[in-house]
């Protein structure tokens, strides 16, 4: 996730960035530690818009299942830049464990296809700690990178488990937070602090309050990045925002917008539509 604005890699940074915070959907607030997950949704699926300098250059799609102690969660992306000049398909995978309140991801892995190239990158974990690495294809070293070392691999989440970590909130405020993460390539911190509230607009009253928390989401580079004007410009960035909706009758906050600018201009991911099924309670449909 090194939100670069060269196409590719922009596209690639896009959907990892979505995918991790599409997650936040899929989160129990309430979650008491106990051999299951009392009103853990059993499953979430999202639809958002991804939008670029204002147009709209394609979707990404979220599903989670949670099942007892575990779980699974899958985000695809499409996009279609420079009227379709270059497109690029990714899909996020992430499966793990509730242990101590907190989650143990086990396996993370990261399948794409662009108009250029197509490349994939898979991640074990063994309790918090990166075990291997795979990408194929196989990455060149670059002198100009800044080496991952061993303690740099402790500790750590992968990207969807991140936000998962990220939303479980002491009180109503889903923000400040400081995360550890390592996306396969990159290692660094992402940290969230208050910033205000805004208005949630519906197609239809689903019922659920209608404001959203924005959170200011820091991107503090650690390792495995280039010390670039990319990386300086993203690094001193205030203008990363996710809007996160409070949905009480499910215990959950739903990403409702989105915030990432860039060198070549600003990315927005806006919710469209997010379904909640929850055992022993009506389903949740919002229409944005």
């Amino acid at each position: 996730m090194t939100l670069k604005p060269a196409a590719s890699a922009w596209g690639c940074a896009l959907s990892s960035l979505a995918g991790a915070l599409g997650v936040l959907a899929a989160m129990n607030l309430g979650w008491t530690g106990s051999a299951r997950a009392e009103g853990w949704p059993a499953a979430v699926r999202a639809v958002y818009d991804v939008n670029f300098n204002g147009f709209n250059v394609g979707t990404f799609e979220f599903q989670s299942q949670a099942e007892q102690q575990s779980y699974t969660l899958v985000g695809n992306a499409r996009l279609s830049i420079l009227l379709g000049a270059f497109t690029w398909d990714g899909e996020t995978r992430s499966f793990g464990l509730i242990v101590n309140q907190a989650p143990k991801p086990a396996a993370f892995s990261f399948d794409f296809k662009s108009s250029t190239k197509t490349g994939s990158t898979k991640i074990g974990f063994s309790d918090g700690a990166v075990t291997e690495i795979q990408h194929l294809p196989p990455p060149v070293a670059k002198s100009d990178t800044i080496p991952v070392r061993e303690q740099h691999l402790k500790g750590v989440l992968d990207p969807l488990s991140a936000i998962m970590a990220i939303s479980r909130a002491n009180g109503a405020n889903p923000c400040d937070r400081r995360v550890p993460v390592f996306d396969g390539k990159e290692r660094f911190d992402l940290l969230l602090s208050y910033k205000s509230e805004m208005k949630v607009t519906e197609q239809q009253p689903s019922g659920q309050p209608g404001v959203a928390y924005v959170c200011r989401v820091k991107y503090l580079p650690i390792a495995g990045h280039k010390v670039d004007s990319d990386t300086r410009f993203m690094a001193a960035s205030d203008a990363i925002e996710v809007a996160l909706r409070p949905v009480p009758s499910a215990g959950v906050f739903v990403p409702y917008q989105i915030t990432i600018p860039t060198i070549a201009g600003s990315a927005t991911i806006v919710s469209r539509r997010v379904e909640i099924v929850t055992p022993g309670k009506a389903q949740i449909a919002l229409m944005h």
